[in-house]
């Protein structure tokens, strides 16, 4: 069975004022999506699935989904605030999404296959698709064995303005022990820093391994998040900015012995749009791969 990618795609991106997910920054127009669905078909993905807003559905699917017709199956799934367990309702004040680990549980009905997860508006490389892809295909029928794609500090850094990341802390052997998300990672007079809940400033570990929300699961991942989404909104169901994230659902899997993730370490350099400013470094960017034979002029 061919493994699944399941795209988050229901962000707006503050910092970078827009859709940036329908932002078109190829030679031919392509979204980052697209780079990651070409190479997700390459690596031997055998589905799509996008995690998308109700109010947004339509022009996503004209300027997205349609190009992939009769390229690879696609679904679409929704993330919604009022999507709860039963017996759950949100503060009438909260607007804010529930976070990737809620978008994440609404795959849930659609995906019975091994599967990917990654966001919508970074582009990882071809390598770390094959590498995500090969772990994925050996991990059918099997339980609470899963994997991030970790990459290297240096190769995730944005020139204009610091970025947030999860620290991974991995095991001689190779397995993640810990994600501690970090903010404001930069390079700042030679030196990598990050900045402190206390708006100070200090060293991040050059060479570290980060998140970049590149992650491998099986099936079984969503009973744990059911659980695990309960006694979160068990706490925190009334507050108006509290999120449930995809580290938050593995550092406790791990710390209970649930579950082993594999850290696999790729080569490959991030790049995306955080800010806008890095819109037109992203877009010289895929110039140059389409120029070295990395992708097509047109991908699809």
């Amino acid at each position: 069975m061919q493994p699944t990618l399941f795209i988050l795609a229901a962000g707006m991106g503050s910092r970078y004022g827009g859709l940036k997910q329908l932002d078109g920054l190829g030679p031919s127009g392509e979204t980052i999506m697209d780079y990651s669905v070409y190479d997700a078909l390459r690596a031997g993905f055998g589905k799509i699935v996008f995690v998308i807003r109700h109010d947004f559905e339509q022009d996503f699917r004209d300027k997205v989904i349609s190009k992939y017709e009769g390229h690879i199956p696609v679904e679409i799934v929704f993330q919604d605030i009022n999507n709860l367990p039963e017996g759950f309702s949100p503060n009438p004040e909260r607007t804010k999404p529930w976070g990737t680990n809620h978008a994440v549980l609404m795959g849930k009905d659609v995906i019975k296959e091994p599967f990917g997860v990654i966001n919508a508006d970074d582009y990882y490389g071809a390598e770390s698709f094959r590498l995500l892809a090969d772990f994925l295909k050996s991990a059918e029928n099997k339980k609470g064995e899963y994997c991030m794609v970790g990459f290297r500090i240096e190769n995730t850094l944005s020139e204009n303005g610091g970025v947030s990341r999860g620290l991974c802390r991995v095991s001689d052997e190779g397995f993640l022990t810990g994600v501690k998300e970090c903010h404001g990672i930069q390079r700042k007079d030679g030196r990598l820093i990050q900045l402190l809940e206390d708006g100070t400033e200090a060293d991040f570990p050059e060479g570290a391994s980060v998140s970049m929300n590149m992650w491998g699961f099986t099936p079984d991942y969503f009973d744990y998040s059911v659980r695990e989404f309960i006694d979160f909104l068990k706490v925190n169901g009334d507050e108006l900015k509290a999120e449930f994230y995809i580290p938050t659902v593995v550092n406790t899997l791990i710390h209970n012995g649930e579950a082993t993730l594999r850290v696999i370490q790729t080569p490959s350099k991030w790049f995306g749009v955080t800010y806008a400013a890095d819109r037109q470094a992203t877009v010289d960017m895929f110039r140059k791969l389409v120029d070295e034979g990395v992708y097509p002029e047109k991908l699809f």
